[in-house]
C-alpha cells in the first residue's frame, strides 16, 4: 500500500498585497526630496553623493536628509515606520529616496 501525503500551501494567508504605485513626479525641478535610510549599508557615504548630483541636475530641488526621519531599522523602526507619512507631510516632500541595505 502506498503512503498518503497531506499538502500544505506555503503562502501566509496575511500575505502583503499588492499596490499601484504612486504617480511618478514629472520632474525634480523645484521638489522636496526625502532620503530615507535605514543605516545599515552605507548611506553616510551615498546620499552626499545622490545630493550633489541632484542639485546640480535639477534646479531648486531641495533635499531633506534622513537624519531627520531617523533610524528606520532601529530599536524605534515601529513608531518611525509608523510615523513616516505624518513625517512626509509635515516636511512638504514631494518624493523620497529609499535606502536599504542588507
Amino acid at each position: 500500500m502506498e503512503p498518503v501525503l497531506d499538502v500544505v500551501w506555503p503562502k501566509s494567508p496575511l500575505g502583503t498585497q499588492s499596490r499601484r504605485p504612486a504617480p511618478r513626479l514629472d520632474s525634480l525641478r523645484g521638489k522636496r526630496i526625502a532620503f530615507a535610510w535605514d543605516y545599515l549599508f552605507r548611506g553616510d557615504e551615498l546620499f552626499p553623493v545622490l545630493a550633489k548630483e541632484l542639485t546640480e541636475r535639477f534646479e531648486g530641488v531641495e533635499i531633506v536628509n534622513y537624519d531627520v526621519f531617523g533610524n528606520l531599522h532601529g530599536p524605534n523602526e515601529l513608531e518611525l515606520v509608523n510615523g513616516l507619512p505624518d513625517a512626509l507631510a509635515m516636511h512638504r516632500i514631494d518624493g523620497v529616496v529609499s535606502g536599504n541595505g542588507c
